[in-house]
């Protein structure tokens, strides 16, 4: 870390390359241990800050990774507007650019229980204009490619998968624990389920019974 990064920032620029310098170290500290696992005080050191200067930027921990999940909401969205402009099926590229995810699942599966707690109001209301407004965008664009759901049933299907992703992604990814306790346990493996098909799978159901509850 160069000596100018302990400098404070008092240019917009600058304090635009420190916030992005502490949501590069929180992201890369996320996808080597789990979100659950990143304090902030890691977050200060990983980018040389004191915890007071990474609060000038981010009130709280929770509000980096609201950050990230944001992020990560209008990448999905645009990968899988890419895939079904393609013509893609809408059940494999739900499913499958989630799976390429895993910072963003993990995120999902944090996001209700810890994430959006001890945030300021103004960060819960831009983190939540972000989702609500990707997943209407993304429920458009599934509507299209999928002539048998309306808009309001493809905005339902969006929401669908990323909750049901946020749930599947720690069952599909044990902890080394119960890694062990399946390879010693098969009859309990089967607790271990596959994310995509799984996936898939609940979608397909849900895509079938949506136009029949109209």
């Amino acid at each position: 870390m160069s000596q100018s990064m302990f400098m404070r920032a008092r240019r917009p620029e600058q304090k635009e390359q420190r916030r992005a310098a502490i949501l590069a170290v929180a992201r890369e500290l996320a996808l080597e241990s789990g979100v659950r696992n990143v304090t902030l005080g890691s977050v200060a050191n990983a980018v040389g800050l004191a915890k007071s200067n990474v609060t000038r930027y981010f009130g709280t921990r929770e509000e980096i990774y609201l950050e990230l999940a944001s992020a990560c909401w209008r990448d999905w969205a645009d990968e899988v507007g890419r895939r079904l402009a393609a013509g893609d099926d809408v059940l494999d590229v739900l499913a499958e650019t989630l799976a390429e995810r895993t910072l963003f699942c993990d995120l999902l599966g944090h996001t209700a229980t810890s994430l959006e707690h001890n945030v300021s109001v103004e960060a819960a209301r831009d983190f939540k204009r972000v989702v609500l407004g990707t997943v209407a965008e993304l429920g458009a664009v599934v509507a299209q490619a999928h002539p048998d759901l309306t808009e309001g049933e493809g905005f339902e299907l969006v929401a669908a998968a990323s909750g049901l992703a946020g749930m599947l992604y720690p069952a599909a990814n044990p902890p080394p624990t119960l890694r062990e306790v399946y390879a010693q346990n098969p009859d309990l493996a089967a607790a271990c389920v596959p994310f995509v098909p799984t996936l898939k799978r609940a979608l397909a159901a849900l895509a079938a019974g949506l136009p029949s509850l109209r």
